[in-house]
């Protein structure tokens, strides 16, 4: 297995890991309980930190993309979650599909 198959790998298992802990934990916990407003925090603190680097410095087959056409799908998905009031699948396709319309047309 390649260096960064395992990393990959022990950073899915980690997470997974983490998340049962989480479940089993809040179990008890009401949703206003000040651990569940940290780690819901944290959990978008890190969600924003992976977007920001996936836009600014790509990898693997994103970084084909231009940055025209990454910066057009975050923006319509960020518009679509904010006028369809939360609904993510809907914005991320939309997203996808602003981000595949824009490197057709740039390329």
């Amino acid at each position: 297995m390649a260096p960064a198959d395992l990393a990959l790998a022990l950073t899915a298992l980690a997470c997974l890991g983490l998340r049962l802990a989480g479940v089993w934990l809040a179990g008890g916990m009401s949703a206003e309980h000040p651990a569940i407003a940290w780690a819901t925090a944290v959990a978008q603190a890190t969600l924003a930190a992976f977007v920001a680097l996936a836009i600014a410095a790509p990898s693997g087959a994103l970084a084909e993309v231009p940055l025209a056409a990454r910066l057009a799908g975050f923006g319509v998905g960020a518009a679509a979650v904010v006028t369809l009031r939360g609904r993510l699948l809907p914005a991320l396709l939309a997203g996808l599909a602003a981000m595949l319309a824009v490197r057709f047309l740039v390329v």
